[in-house]
């Protein structure tokens, strides 16, 4: 692998480093506060607001390819622009992008969803979790049933990201429900794209975290045949497209909170002085120090092996899956150890930690929880399909 960056890209790195050191992380206080008025944190219009300032810049559109006019990085450079977002809690991203399924849009739903996405005039959610099924995402029982020329779109969705301010929704419903009690989940699903006006409502779900999801309601809602994003009972190929679209980019923004949060900790170390000595000069201090460099040194070259797969179009999905992994299982554990770094300090809401301790938990459960990754890496493993040697042979 050939990691050396150019010039262009180091100026990218650390412009996007700057501009959270300057723009994102004094908010995060405000953020703090917030939750302990029990409100939530930043309002959407505030998170649109530091999006315009970075689009004022020229930094608008990571993931969107150049000719929608987005920037078109790679996936390494996607990883470490996320490494440097996650140094902050603040539920901050870049704008200007669309989700990867979008770009499978006709041209009359590319007109209609895809560029307004991109340019920011509309706000979508990708709808497949439902109370009954989320790691088994083959379980969904939302509906849709074809009336003539139309489809009638029944059921819930739970714990979808963005659901509270999306206009449109990317629902996956069953439509052949014959071969879904078959099993044939490939050919009996299809993903539709709904618009908030025709009917569905959401429902805030209140979290441990910031990045509060929705319920989403579909109580015969009514959508033309010509909502249909891609094919019809093609849904599920859809939505693992988009589950796999970039799982590395979970514990690369990992990686800089875990970054951040043993920074905290080692400045921590060197100002609480006990019996007399700044507590870094313990050896139990030092030892969480140490483990949690080798961990985090040991995840950015997961992150980045997984990204370098990707812009080299090879098989990456084992890797993603070990990234996604290690990611969330050592930066619960680092927080962890930082919080008892801090001792008593740590557990109160006047230092950041224990917000990270709430936000980083989520790593381990969403878009793929550890149980998940596990059974991926090791039917890969049987199977013949992945090598413990992995790409080097």
């Amino acid at each position: 692998m050939d990691l050396n960056l150019s010039d262009e890209e180091r100026e990218i790195r650390d412009w996007v480093r700057t501009f959270v050191r300057k723009e994102v992380m004094p908010l995060e206080q405000e953020v703090l506060n917030r939750e302990r008025r029990n409100e939530r944190g930043l309002r959407a219009d505030e998170l649109e607001a530091l999006q315009d300032k970075a689009k004022e810049a020229g930094f608008f559109g990571v993931h969107t390819p150049e000719e929608y006019g987005g920037m078109g990085l790679g996936a390494v450079m996607n990883a470490l622009v996320e490494v440097e977002l996650g140094r902050s809690f603040v539920p901050f991203k870049f704008g200007g992008d669309a989700d990867n399924i979008l770009y499978v849009a006709n041209d009359e739903q590319r007109a209609t969803y895809l560029v307004p996405t991109i340019n920011g005039e509309r706000k979508s959610c990708f709808a497949i979790t439902e109370p009954g099924a989320g790691s088994d995402a083959r379980s969904i029982r939302t509906t849709a049933r074809r009336e003539g020329n139309e489809w009638v779109i029944n059921g819930e969705k739970t714990f979808i990201t963005g659901g509270n301010d999306a206009d449109f929704t990317m629902v996956f419903a069953v439509t052949d429900p014959d071969k879904h009690k078959e099993g044939r989940t490939g050919e009996s699903v299809t993903c539709f794209l709904v618009d908030r006006d025709q009917g569905w409502k959401s429902e805030y779900i209140d979290t441990m975290g910031e990045w509060g999801p929705a319920s989403l309601i579909f109580d015969n809602v009514r959508v033309p045949h010509s909502a249909i994003l891609g094919e019809e009972g093609n849904g599920f190929e859809l939505a693992m497209r988009w589950i796999g679209k970039g799982r590395y980019l979970l514990p690369a923004r990992a990686l800089g909170a875990c970054e951040r949060l043993v920074e905290l900790g080692m400045e921590h170390a060197r100002n609480r002085v006990t019996f007399g000595q700044p507590i870094a000069e313990r050896q139990a201090i030092q030892w969480m120090i140490a483990d949690s460099a080798v961990e985090i040194e040991a995840l950015r070259w997961l992150v980045l092996a997984a990204a370098w797969q990707v812009d080299n179009d090879l098989d990456s999905r084992q890797g993603q899956s070990m990234a996604k992994l290690f990611g969330g299982v050592k930066a619960n554990e680092i927080v962890d150890r930082v919080l008892q770094m801090h001792g008593g300090m740590g557990y109160t809401r006047e230092l950041p930690v224990e917000r990270w301790y709430r936000e980083l938990r989520l790593l381990r459960i969403y878009e793929g929880t550890d149980e998940i990754q596990r059974r991926t890496i090791a039917r890969n493993l049987l199977k013949g399909h992945a090598s413990v040697r992995g790409h080097l042979g």
